[in-house]
């Protein structure tokens, strides 16, 4: 393979696979998120208690775990961008499905087919990047991709400040069938890997699911599921319920915002969540994996519980750009660290199996801390769940670092 010294050489078709998989995870993002913000609206009418609407969440999640898991089986067996369009329709359709409900079974059902597609998006979308950047720019590449997910929190952010109050939650939600247009004009553009068609030529047929626990792949396996699921239950602990913490009154242990001034301050958190995710990329490319992503776990469990017991709006508006950028900009790790620890025969079943065994295990997070909200507020409950990033700083130093490597040899060193 040729060495590239500048990103200006990265070939066309590297280009339109990151544009494709940034695209898919925006839309993702826009339409999981608009739910956050419409939390509050669904809640009151439907009478819910907070910790019910936490376990709408956490049935998105589960879900979500099972959709990544299968997503990245099929990326193996049919194509990542295949696989990828099918994802975005589904979680497209079910977006707007979730106007139809008119009991909390409706949305127990629609939340469930959102979070299939949500889970199967990132799993196809982040093989897809990895496989098609030179190692010397995938984690800047991947960076990229990640930043769709601030994006389109900031669409949905937008959309909801302009929607939800005046027209109401449902319309708000009808907004989501937009990707499944994106959906197909990505399956007509963009190539399969290269990688991944040669390794569909060599007749390997191995299951990759069972091959993940071999000898060889188990404690890789092991050590990268626990990582995810330290840092994903920190951060859908944290982010299932910012919205919600902002808008909820002061004496209910929240910041006492109107729903349109609490999008504004989540704007500017996705602000730095952009940022964040841009510029991890660079410090994992330049300085490793590993001590790029724990500077930011160090960082997160500090800045999160400053936020999360911040006296009055102007100094949550100062720290929502930091509670951004280190409460989610090392998300851009996954993409490449999973995709470099792992060989192609198996790569799209690692990421999915991996990080979506992470996303199982978080699942709990969004409806603890509505439990807590119900009987000590959401500060204290913010406040104990940033706890996890600190953990995640810790598990992946028992993982190898893997900056420079080459996707064609990668997955069977120690």
């Amino acid at each position: 393979m040729a060495v590239m010294t500048s990103i200006r050489e990265v070939p066309r078709e590297s280009w339109k696979a990151l544009f494709a998989g940034q695209v898919g995870w925006m839309l993702d993002a826009m339409d999981f998120m608009l739910f956050t913000f419409a939390l509050r609206a669904i809640q009151n009418e439907f009478a819910l208690a907070s910790g019910t609407m936490g376990l709408l969440f956490t049935v998105a999640l589960v879900a979500g775990a099972v959709g990544g898991i299968f997503f990245g089986r099929l990326a193996d067996a049919i194509g990542r961008v295949r696989a990828l369009m099918w994802s975005m329709i589904i979680y497209a359709g079910a977006t707007a499905g979730l106007a139809t409900s008119s009991t909390i079974w409706h949305l127990v059902f629609w939340r469930i087919i959102v979070g299939l597609g949500m889970g199967g998006e990132w799993s196809c979308g982040s093989v897809l990047v990895a496989e098609t950047w030179p190692a010397k720019h995938r984690a800047k590449a991947i960076g990229f991709m990640q930043s769709g997910w601030a994006i389109g929190a900031l669409a949905a952010a937008g959309l909801s400040a302009l929607i939800l109050e005046p027209l109401g939650w449902r319309v708000l939600f009808l907004v989501g069938a937009f990707p499944a247009v994106v959906a197909v004009f990505i399956r007509r553009t963009v190539a399969e890997p290269e990688i991944w068609r040669e390794e569909r030529k060599s007749g390997n047929r191995t299951e990759p699911l069972l091959e993940l626990f071999s000898p060889r792949l188990v404690r890789r396996t092991f050590f990268a599921s626990l990582l995810a699921a330290a840092v994903l239950v920190a951060y859908w602990g944290l982010f299932s319920w910012l919205p919600s913490f902002l808008a909820t009154p002061v004496e209910d242990g929240g910041a006492g915002m109107t729903l349109t001034r609490s999008a504004a301050w989540m704007i500017v958190v996705q602000i730095g969540a952009f940022l964040g995710y841009v510029s991890f990329g660079w410090f994992a490319d330049r300085f490793g994996r590993r001590p790029a992503f724990t500077f930011f776990m160090i960082a997160a469990s500090i800045v999160v519980p400053i936020y999360a017991n911040a006296p009055n709006e102007r100094v949550l508006l100062l720290i929502g750009p930091l509670v951004g950028f280190f409460g989610s900009g090392y998300f851009s790790l996954f993409g490449a660290f999973l995709a470099e620890l792992f060989p192609t025969s198996v790569r799209g079943s690692a990421q999915g199996f991996c990080y979506n065994v992470g996303r199982l295990a978080s699942a709990a997070a969004p409806w603890l801390i509505g439990l807590a909200a119900d009987s000590k507020g959401l500060a204290l409950g913010l406040t104990v769940n940033a706890m996890f990033f600190a953990v995640a700083a810790v598990v992946i130093w028992a993982l190898p670092e893997t900056r420079g490597t080459d996707l064609h040899e990668t997955g069977v060193g120690s």
